[in-house]
């Protein structure tokens, strides 16, 4: 992974406060807003969640999942998650805003954080919105998304 392609993603998401994971259900593929961890990128993103939910389940069954971030520019990032239940991640990691959200803190047994080790990352600079759409739809159909010309992609494995 290059240092150049991390620091590109990292000033992509950098001031994106939530995110949209995608993990795999039995009915299908399912999305759901994570809060950004305000830790630097470097080719992990970490979100905190708790046992009980359904994301937890599915990425125990299915370590392939996608984070989308919508800011100044969009941003799909394709890679593994993993449990991770270590107590010094969770308390490096934790802040005020969790104990809120969350009515707990780091140290409860039932939280736990989601590592998504990134593989891809694609992202389209704000510009042209029109085209942009273009190029979803176009995507989304199965056509051609070759003269778009629109987007980046960054391979993070080597």
């Amino acid at each position: 992974m290059k240092q150049e392609e991390i620091e590109t993603v990292r000033e992509l998401i950098k001031d994106v406060d939530t995110a949209m994971l995608t993990t795999l259900s039995e009915e299908g593929l399912v999305s759901r807003p994570m809060k950004t961890q305000e830790v630097e990128f470097d080719g992990d993103l970490w979100f905190f969640t708790k046992k009980e939910t359904n994301k937890y389940k599915e990425i125990l069954h299915e370590q392939d999942v996608n984070v989308a971030y919508a800011g100044k520019s969009y941003v799909s990032v394709r890679g593994r998650a993993e449990v991770v239940e270590d107590l010094n991640k969770k308390k490096e990691l934790w802040s005020k805003a969790y104990e809120k959200i969350m009515q707990t803190s780091y140290n409860d047994p039932t939280i736990i954080l989601i590592k998504v080790k990134a593989e891809a990352v694609e992202y389209w600079e704000t510009g042209n919105f029109t085209k942009k759409i273009a190029f979803f739809y176009k995507r989304m159909t199965g056509k051609s998304t070759e003269s778009t010309d629109i987007n980046e992609t960054i391979e993070l494995n080597d």
